[in-house]
């Protein structure tokens, strides 16, 4: 028998870490998307995949903004944010601002039993 501590288990820790970006409701969204699309997801999330991050946000970022032009869309907006949110703080509030206004309108994207579209 282990004795109880406070301490977090090194397997609670791992999954901890492994979070796309220590938020809950964010992983509840990651995983309800096509489960390749979900595995970049979560590796672009990872706190060593910074380098591929930010570029990756940029050009996501830039891609929206050049919307008018055929392929790109409006959609790489919001989605260069959230991946730039993991490494400035002013985004990282607002998309905590975004997931409480998800969570509040829109509770059953975060529930894993209601089946994907």
């Amino acid at each position: 028998m282990r004795a109880a501590s406070n301490e977090p288990t090194k397997e609670v820790a791992g999954r901890a870490s492994e979070m796309a970006g220590g938020d809950p409701r964010l992983d509840k969204l990651v995983d309800r998307l096509p489960p390749r699309v979900g595995d970049t997801v979560t590796y672009l999330l990872k706190p060593s995949s910074r380098w591929v991050r930010i570029p990756s946000g940029a050009l996501l970022i830039v891609g929206g903004v050049l919307s008018f032009l055929p392929i790109l869309g409006v959609w790489m907006l919001p989605l260069g944010l959230a991946l730039l949110a993991e490494d400035v703080p002013a985004l990282r509030s607002s998309r905590s601002k975004v997931l409480d206004w998800v969570e509040r309108k829109k509770p059953h994207w975060l529930d894993p039993s209601v089946p994907k579209k």
